[in-house]
């Protein structure tokens, strides 16, 4: 734009504006009903809401309007503008505070073309701003608190970043909010508590920034709200019990931050609650036993923290549970038989706990289950044999426990599994020959336990093994010759011979 270009502009705002002085204003149109929330999808790590994306294709010429001020747009009196002008003028402070001249979404902005010209902008048939959805833009700056004043705004996505500062307090204006996205950004400072007067927001991510002190209470308000992630900051304090009112919510991340404190059993009302991620903070204190009426629960993570006390009975009761991660605690106690009802469980996860009493028998009827780790704990007893039951296991280690007797010979029945970890324990009796049956094996670590006799021939057919371990046990004979080619050489033989 041109500088007089610059000067028509302002001419036609205090021209606009007289006449609006003249002649009064209207009074602004009312915000159209909320829309349905776009379709949020979470994963396991740093889930980003799914936001319909209305943004406008980019074409190859470069924009017209940053070559003057970029502040002559907003040039006419507050007072004067229409709801339509007041978020232009919101729009324009946004681009100002993340100097968005060059960036990747500035096409047509600043410029007098309608809004939803804008890249990244949405309006209604009022011209008022719906959606801003800037995502993975590569913006710089800091959120200005001029976007508080989009009154009609139902998506805000500025995910995926570099931006800074704080989060504005007046973003809690925006009563018609539906999406607040926010994640993986450098944002500091804590979570405004006026957030929690967004009564429309069902979908709240600040993932992946630099925020720090407590949740707020405030957000227990947000009664639509179906999916918070505030994973990966430096949050501290407790856990609001105040978010066991949220009970249309069915994502709840909080993992990797610093929270301590016990874990609320007003979680335990999260009726629709699918997904509950607490790893890696420090929690302390028992699992509540209120965590067995979340019916609808996929994923329990609450590894990485401090827990102590027995796992909970009542997790038996969690039918649809597909995940359970309970590693790198104090947890005691011996586990609970009633795991074993967990009819849809792929994933048993207990490893680095202080668990005693022997493997119940009852997990052998898992049979969805793909990975069972039990290592480092106190573990005793003979191995169960019915865990050669488990037709889709993958992964199983329970190494580092006090095992006693023989390798049951029905593991070699798991025809899926990869690796088998039974280390470092006080296991005796022979290697049962049907291990040569495990067709996919990659990994086999037999170390330091107490086990005698000729190693088997038939582990010569396990042409998808890599690494074997047997040091520190009393095994004679020789090594099949045809894994001497495929053994990586992190293996130990224990000095074992080849034939």
């Amino acid at each position: 734009m041109t500088q007089p270009r610059v000067m028509v502009v302002v001419l036609a705002a205090l021209v606009v504006a007289a006449l609006a002085a003249g002649c009064g204003s209207e009074d602004s149109p009312t915000p159209p009903a909320a829309t349905s929330v776009p379709a949020h999808t979470p994963t396991a790590v740093t889930p980003q809401p799914t936001v319909a994306d209305d943004t406008q294709a980019t074409p190859s010429p470069a924009p017209t309007a940053t070559d003057g001020p970029v502040t002559a747009i907003a040039t006419a009196p507050p007072a004067a503008s229409s709801s339509a002008n007041t978020d232009r003028e919101a729009l324009a402070a946004f681009y100002n505070a993340t100097d968005g001249v060059g960036s990747r979404y500035s096409y047509k902005w600043l410029s007098d073309a309608p809004l939803d010209e804008w890249n990244g902008v949405t309006t209604d048939d009022d011209g008022h701003v719906t959606v801003l959805d800037l995502a993975d833009n590569n913006i710089r700056g800091e959120i200005p608190a001029e976007l508080g004043s989009l009154s009609s705004l139902e998506v805000l996505d500025l995910g995926e970043n570099n931006l800074m500062g704080e989060i504005p307090a007046e973003l809690g204006n925006l009563s018609n909010l539906e999406v607040l996205d926010l994640g993986v950004n450098n944002l500091r400072g804590e979570i405004p508590a006026e957030l929690g007067n967004l009564s429309n927001l069902e979908v709240l991510d600040l993932g992946g920034n630099e925020l720090s002190g407590e949740i707020p209470a405030e957000l227990g308000n947000l009664s639509n709200l179906v999916a918070l992630t505030l994973t990966f900051n430096k949050l501290d304090g407790e856990i609001p019990a105040d978010l066991g009112n949220l009970s249309n919510l069915d994502t709840l991340f909080l993992n990797d931050n610093d929270l301590s404190g016990k874990i609320p059993a007003e979680l335990g009302n999260l009726s629709n609650l699918e997904v509950l991620i607490l790893d890696h903070n420090t929690l302390d204190g028992e699992i509540p036993a209120e965590l067995g009426s979340l019916s609808n629960l996929d994923t329990l993570t609450l590894a990485f923290n401090k827990l102590d006390g027995e796992i909970p009975a009542d997790l038996g009761n969690l039918s649809n549970l597909t995940w359970l991660f309970l590693a790198h605690n104090t947890l005691d106690g011996e586990i609970p038989a009633e795991l074993g009802s967990l009819s849809n469980l792929t994933t048993l996860i207990l490893a680095y706990n202080r668990l005693d009493g022997e493997i119940p028998a009852e997990l052998g009827s898992l049979s969805n289950l793909t990975w069972l780790d039990l290592e480092r704990n106190d573990l005793s007893g003979k191995i169960p044999a019915e865990l050669g039951s488990l037709p889709n296991l993958e992964v199983l280690d329970l190494a580092y426990n006090r095992l006693d007797g023989e390798i049951p010979a029905s593991l070699g029945s798991l025809s899926k599994l990869g690796a088998l970890d039974l280390a470092y324990n006080k296991l005796d009796g022979e290697i049962p020959v049907e291990l040569g049956n495990l067709s996919n094996l990659v990994y086999l670590d037999l170390a330091d336990n107490q086990l005698g006799g000729e190693i088997p021939a038939d582990l010569g057919s396990l042409s998808n093994l890599t690494e074997l371990f047997l040091e520190n046990n009393d095994l004679s004979g020789c090594v099949p010759s045809s894994l001497e080619d495929q053994l990586l050489s992190s293996s130990n033989i224990d000095g074992l011979p080849f034939c």
